[in-house]
């Protein structure tokens, strides 16, 4: 019982054990009164994001028009990037990685 005792006591030290902090490298973000708007970010494993967007008035509607991308490093070691629009035509990525 001892034995047990002792092995889900490391077992659950080992488990809690703090994760390794990754830190923002940069981010940025800017929001218009007009509607438009940016932001990006970067970490420092790797990970980086960006996107922008405006407003558009079509003869029907008012809709958004966005664009931005994205890039990380998959768990194989893959470097994988989507870049992608969205506006009236729904949503359009676009990556090596994708069928």
């Amino acid at each position: 019982m001892f034995k047990w005792v002792l092995a889900s006591v490391l077992l659950a030290t080992v488990f809690s054990a703090p994760q390794n902090e990754i830190k923002i490298l940069s981010q940025d973000q800017d929001v218009g009164v007009d509607g438009n708007y940016r932001w990006s970010y970067e970490t420092q494993n790797g990970i980086s994001a960006q996107e922008s967007g405006s407003p558009k008035t079509l003869p029907d509607q008012e809709a958004e028009g966005v664009q931005g991308s994205y890039q990380y490093i998959a768990p194989d070691g893959t470097p994988i990037k989507l870049s992608y629009i969205a506006d009236e035509n729904g949503f359009q990525p676009q990556g090596a990685h994708l069928p």
